[in-house]
This record gives C-alpha cells, structure tokens and sequence, in this order.
C-alpha cells in the first residue's frame, strides 16, 4: 500500500473537517491524557462535560495526584468504569514521584504508567508530543479494515496486530498526531459502524477495498466470545423522616466491581429486606414497589427491582452504611450510573419533603 495515497487525502479532510473539542483546541499532554482515558468506551458527546469539570477541578498532575479518593470519583460520578479514575491517580502520582509532575515524552516510559495501553500511549505521544506512534482503537481498525478489504477478527489479537503494524507503516514522521486523529475522526463521523459508512464522502474512497467491491456491510469482522452474566437484583431505598430527610447509603469493598463507590443497598436474593443491616431492616415501614432498571457492564448484567421503605427512629448503623440528606446526595457520595434511576427518584423525593 502506497503510505503517501493514504495520509495526503486524508490530512487534507482532517484539516477541513476536524472537531474542534477541547482537548484539540488546547492539546497539553495532560489535556490529551484525560480525554483519551475518559474516551474509553464512552462516546465524546457524554465526555465534554465531565471533562471540562475534570480540567476546572483538577488542572494539572499535582492536583490529581493529591485529590482524596472519594473527591475524585464523586468527580466521575456517571462515567463509568471507575478503575479509570483509580488509574490516572496512581499514574498522577507516579509522575510527581518520577518525572516533577509531567507527562514522559516517550512511549515506552508512558505505556509503564498505570491505566495507559498501548493506544493510550500511542495516542498521547503522537499527539501532545509528536512521536510517531500508532493510536489503533475500534475506529481505527473499522476504517483500516475496509480500506484493505481485510477480514481479520478486530477482537482478536492477531487482528489487532495486525491493524497496529500496517498503521505502523501508514504514520508519517511529519504530523503523526494530525494522522492518528484523522483515522480516529475519519471512523467515528463518516467510517461508520454497522454498515452505514458515508462512503460518498470519505477522502479514502477512491483507495477502499470494501468501497469498492461493496463489502463495507461485512466489515469489520467482529467475533464476539463470550455473553453477559444476568444477575438479578433486590434493592431497598431507605428513606428516614430526618431533618433534613436521607436515604440509606452503603459503601462498596475497596476492591472489585464498582469499588469504593456508594450504592443503594441490594441483594441477590429476592427480598430487598434481605439488603439491609439488622437495625435497619427491623424498623422498615410503608413498603412500595420501585420500577425495575437494568444496567449493563462490560460482562454482567443487572436486572433491579426492590422496594422504598420508611424509618421513624434514628437507628446506629455499621461502619460502611450513611444517611445521606439531598445535598451529600449530589455533592459527597459518588454513586455508580448503575442506580441513576433510583437516584433520580430519590432525589425528586427528597425535594418534595425538605
């Protein structure tokens, strides 16, 4: 493949019609670095808030580094994938310990600090530094796919290799960043997924396989392994008759799933009593039914359903359960996206009673 056929046309579209996102407009390493963490599987549309939020909080590597734990991900709150927010303040503070607080210039230096892959480090070194080095994520292999035609399972490593080492080939010295979010931008605004490319107005056409046998509805070729784990759920919102009313918090294990976050107390078992601590659940009243949510992670999915239930006592409670009022709510407690709807019930109620 002719390397200069490629990245002549498609620096050419890029310049005319990139988006002008914030971490573009204002592409510091650190800029570079959060956007590209927060970008992990969550659509750019739903970072621009969090990530000006972020930035406003958190402005450089030593504020990131010295927040406290549950700042931060009350911070995230939403974003999912919580061991993100872990991951780029331990790297935070790897850098203040290692490099004065900056990012590395250097691939392999980045690719050692916690939550960078190889697409991170490629993207950040391309981009903030000028490093020629590939940034190869599920856009990019979408467009390489089709533009050679090829048929190598995207989900497997080989096909990752092997997207990797042709983008190898196609990265200019000159402008390798400019390069990398070009096939980025081409695959997420005209490369599209599930056969529904805007071939007519891509820069590549006239070079793509796929365009050109009328393969773009076959590829990429996506095998996927393995199905999401349903679990059902019983959760039980406690309301208590404070003054300011609040609901019952529990805080999650500082390891695992969703880890160190507060939730609505659940259970596997069918009864959301079966959720709460002892002096809690003895003096529940007005039970009434709450409608049923799903989420889904990466490999489990949730099914919830449970009951809102009223205390009149003040009750002593084990050491990872809170009342919360509205405003620790939204200010202190980060809960997961897996609750946001029984969160926005409880806070609707809690309006109406304060």
């Amino acid at each position: 493949m002719d390397a200069e056929r490629i990245t002549k046309p498609l620096l050419a579209w890029y310049s005319t019609h990139f988006r002008p996102l914030p971490w573009r407009v204002d592409a510091t390493p650190y800029h570079v670095w959060i956007s590209e963490i927060m970008l992990q599987q969550t659509r750019i549309e739903a970072v621009i808030p969090y990530y000006h939020r972020f930035i406003a909080a958190l402005p450089d590597v030593h504020a990131l580094a010295e927040i406290d734990t549950e700042s931060l991900l009350k911070l995230w709150e939403g974003l999912g994938y919580y061991s993100r927010a872990r991951n780029l303040q331990k790297a935070a503070q790897t850098m203040v310990q290692l490099y004065d607080g900056d990012l590395p210039p250097d691939y392999d230096k980045l690719r050692t600090l916690p939550g960078i892959g190889d697409y991170t480090a490629g993207a950040i070194a391309s981009i903030a530094f000028s490093i020629p080095a590939p940034a190869v994520d599920g856009n990019v292999m979408r467009v390489l796919a089709r533009l050679t035609g090829d048929n190598t399972d995207v989900l497997s490593t080989a096909g990752k290799k092997k997207f990797t080492d042709l983008t190898w080939q196609l990265i200019p010295e000159r402008q390798p960043g400019r390069f990398n979010q070009a096939l980025m931008e081409l695959g997420e605004t005209v490369c599209l997924p599930a056969g529904t490319p805007k071939c007519h107005t891509c820069p590549l056409r006239h070079e793509c396989v796929a365009f050109r046998e009328g393969l773009t509805q076959h590829l990429p070729v996506r095998i996927k392994k393995t199905k999401r784990r349903v679990e059902q759920h019983a959760v039980a919102v406690v309301i208590a008759n404070s003054t300011p009313p609040s609901v019952l918090l529990h805080k999650r294990a500082e390891t695992g799933l969703l880890a160190g976050m507060w939730e609505f107390p659940h259970t596997l078992s069918e009864s959301p009593l079966d959720a709460l601590p002892d002096p809690v659940k003895t003096v529940c009243t007005n039970a009434e039914a709450l409608p049923v949510c799903k989420h889904l992670f990466s490999h489990i999915e949730w099914r919830m359903a449970g009951a809102q239930y009223r205390i009149q006592t003040p009750v002593t409670l084990p050491a990872d359960y809170v009342f919360a009022s509205l405003e620790d709510l939204q200010s202190v407690y980060p809960l997961p996206g897996a609750f946001r709807r029984y969160t926005e019930i409880v806070s609707k109620l809690l309006v109406k009673e304060i």
